[in-house]
């Protein structure tokens, strides 16, 4: 038994010759494991006792009786952690636990997958290593904080643009020297094969506890399925159950920064073309010299030049509507959540609220719209009020 290596043309394996056993080792080790009854027992009891699964479906009645549909939020950002990658972190985690492994190494933007595998870390007894940019080490100090009290090495990336995109190009740059007693525990659904399919793997849990539940609550599957995107792990997390499913709208918010017609975006599939980068094929942002643009938003998570390679596929066989939105839609998202349900949401996650609220201008009430809340906001408290402040919001 193989995994697919592509997705359309999208995917594949641009790496190092020096990393392509590890990523050989990492593939047969990860199909084991899916037949491991042992493997699979203890990777359930830890995401229940430990992480806190299944997560609710909840009828936001407040936000829907303002927006005139039916809103479901999947509350990821209840789980221990405060975010979807916990879904992650455990199964690679655990991965690299049964691989013998000595050392885990992660990349991170928001803090939350960096948080999510010191949490693992700590609890597994391995020593992990936190590769940060340090424009996001400066915006999420909070994450920062936690890793390091769950005993993480956070190691500063000052590179290129001091985001996401520089931590992951460190962490490859480790693993290639430290490939024999290192694991790589990458944090979304992009990168090279085998990484896209093992995150989907871990994150399609999400999507199978929204189909149950929102036929036990309502008796029928929604008509609209939201999520953000960055990488993509929480979006193909909740898409992947619904894919044959093609009565449901199944829409991926990027961001859209200060504006799509400008140069501070990170909109990815809207506003790119096909390249290679993070060792796959996929959307890029990138000039007309095929040189990577910096990517720009206000919410760390997503500030990434580039998607997953099974995202890009699904855009273009138009099972997967890909939109933006910007920073101040999203702020207002955020703030509106906040004050009417009393849920404070990631930045990322805000994304996909303010795409909602765009979209509910033409529904009705028994229109069905689920939003995946991949992660509560503690994080972005006080860069979304200083942002909310200069916007002048009340």
């Amino acid at each position: 038994m193989k995994l697919n290596t592509k997705f359309g043309k999208f995917g594949g394996t641009y790496v190092p010759e020096l990393l392509m056993p590890a990523l050989e080792e990492l593939e047969e080790a990860y199909i084991n494991s899916k037949n491991d009854k042992k493997f699979n027992t203890e990777l359930k009891s830890l995401l229940k006792d430990y992480a806190g699964r299944p997560t609710m479906l909840y009828h936001a009645r407040n936000l829907s009786k303002r927006l005139g549909c039916k809103i479901y939020l999947k509350r990821e950002d209840l789980l221990h952690g405060g975010a979807h990658k916990t879904n992650n972190g455990l199964g690679q985690g655990l991965l690299a636990k049964y691989m013998g492994k000595t050392r885990i190494i992660a990349e991170t933007g928001a803090g939350q997958h960096g948080f999510a595998v010191a949490m693992v870390g700590a609890f597994l007894g391995i020593k992990t290593i936190v590769y940060m940019g340090t424009k996001d080490i400066e915006r999420q100090k909070m994450n920062v904080h936690r890793m390091r009290l769950c005993g993480a090495e956070i190691v500063p990336v000052s590179l290129g643009s001091c985001t996401l995109k520089d931590a992951i190009s460190e962490c490859l740059r480790d693993w290639v020297t430290n490939v024999k007693d290192t694991y790589y525990l990458l944090g979304t659904v992009a990168g090279p094969h085998p990484y896209p399919s093992i995150v989907r793997d871990f994150q399609k849990i999400i999507g199978e506890e929204v189909k149950k539940d929102i036929m036990a609550q309502e008796g029928r599957l929604p008509d609209h399925i939201i999520a953000c995107v960055g990488g993509g792990s929480n979006a193909m997390g909740i898409f992947n159950a619904f894919i044959q499913d093609t009565n449901v709208n199944l829409i991926g918010v990027e961001p859209g920064g200060k504006g799509l017609d400008t140069e501070f975006h990170g909109a990815s599939v809207c506003r790119s073309r096909p390249g290679v980068f993070d060792g796959q094929l996929s959307y890029l942002m990138q000039d007309k010299n095929g040189q990577v643009k910096e990517s720009y938003s206000i919410s760390a998570g997503l500030d990434y030049p580039s998607v997953g390679p099974e995202l890009s596929y699904l855009n273009d066989s138009k099972r997967v509507k890909f939109t933006a939105a910007t920073d101040e839609e999203a702020l207002r998202a955020f703030k509106l959540l906040s004050e009417t349900e009393g849920i404070i949401p990631a930045l990322e996650s805000a994304h996909a609220v303010a795409h909602a609220v765009k979209l509910s201008k033409d529904l009705n009430k028994k229109d069905i719209v689920v939003i995946n809340l991949s992660g509560r906001g503690d994080k972005d408290v006080f860069n979304a009020t200083e942002a909310l402040e200069e916007l002048n919001f009340d």
